[in-house]
């Protein structure tokens, strides 16, 4: 049961996060938003975009607010698995005899910096499968927990294509949300090369422990979801499949196939979460609009008449969301959302591109 108290100490703890990690980082509010709330929702996060838009410093940084252990994994096309999860190798012991003993490798830490993921060969990326999904990995038959909590943030180049490796679908789904890191605006340029002049260090202070982030993570699987928001969240994802029982009209069009059940799972435990950020104690329409596209781009897989009309993944996801008749509800960046009740609004639907029906 949460009580006024747990949504105060999860509020405080928020905004004491928010809070150091803008001492970091300047701007980019809504990948920061969504990536902490994967973090307390326990999901993997696979940031995208070009190179210098502060990917690394925004994980660095997360490592340093949440004060868990952090690896950094240059993942390159040379690299093992067994450099990933660790291997057996020969050691003396006290009567000099030669045994196996198990070196561990950098997987096993609480937070995991997988920098350039595409980088390495889908051998090397497959190593992360059963970390990401189980938070243990197995080794010459001998499995091992990895501690809790387990987190791997990984990021990836999309305009480098020579010398890289498309992720698989399997690991692809295994991420919570694919998150697209963007240019900064004019003025955040100004103030990250203004306060890059003065220090490149990183100065944010920890703000909450390991034990606290699974405090936050209890009490979100506490908050209620109505019936009516469950059953939006599991046609949300339906309709982006093309063979499902109800499909989307775009769908049949542009969708080879679409969200796995993980999607669903995602969508309701990251919206408990991000209800709880805005001092609600239920899961509103407004939560599952908001994070359709971090949680379902990455898992539909488009056609070819998609690509040849330039129809993007977070298009078609936006006309799902236009057809089911909550567009209305979708929030702007940063703005606290109401539960939505029947007849409080009428959202205006809106066809591909945002135009109105």
């Amino acid at each position: 049961m949460i009580t006024e108290q747990n949504l105060e100490e999860f509020k405080t703890l928020c905004d004491n996060i928010f809070t150091q990690i803008g001492r970091d980082m300047i701007g980019q509010k809504e990948v920061v938003e969504f990536s902490v709330i994967a973090m307390i929702a326990g999901g993997n996060v696979l940031l995208e975009g070009v190179p210098g838009v502060g990917k690394t410093r925004l994980v660095r940084t997360l490592g340093r607010v949440f004060s868990l252990p952090f690896s950094r994994i240059q993942f390159t096309p040379d690299l093992m698995p067994a450099d990933v999860t660790g291997t057996n190798i020969i050691v003396k012991d006290e009567k000099g005899n030669s045994k196996f003993s198990f070196q561990k490798g950098p997987i096993f830490s609480n937070i995991i910096l997988a920098d350039e993921i595409n980088r390495a060969t889908p051998k090397t990326q497959s190593a992360l499968l059963e970390a990401m999904q189980e938070h243990k990995v197995t080794v010459m038959g001998v499995s091992r927990p990895l501690d809790e909590p387990f987190f791997v943030l990984a990021t990836q180049n999309p305009i480098e294509q020579d010398g890289t490796y498309p992720l698989p679908e399997a690991q692809m789904d295994r991420f919570m949300f694919k998150l697209i890191v963007t240019y900064p605006k004019m003025e955040e340029l100004g103030r990250i090369v203004g306060m890059t002049q003065i220090t490149m260090d990183e100065v944010a202070d920890a703000a909450c422990s390991a034990e606290e982030l699974l405090r936050m993570r209890a009490t979100a699987k506490e908050i209620p979801v109505a019936a009516d928001v469950m059953n939006y969240a599991m046609r949300l994802t339906l309709a982006t499949q093309p063979g499902s029982e109800c499909p989307a009209q775009i769908a049949k069009k542009y969708i080879r196939y679409g969200a796995s059940p993980r999607a669903a799972q995602a969508l309701i435990s990251a919206a408990k979460v991000r209800a709880l950020m805005n001092g609600r104690y239920n899961v509103s329409y407004g939560d599952l609009n908001a994070l359709a596209c971090p949680v379902l781009r990455h898992r539909i897989k488009l056609t070819f008449e998609a690509v040849t009309d330039s129809v993007t993944a977070d298009d078609i996801i936006h006309e799902i969301i236009a057809e089911l008749g909550h567009a209305g509800d979708t929030p702007k960046a940063g703005e606290t959302v109401k539960t939505a009740e029947k007849g409080e609004e009428q959202p205006v639907k809106r066809g591909l591109f945002g135009k109105k029906k």
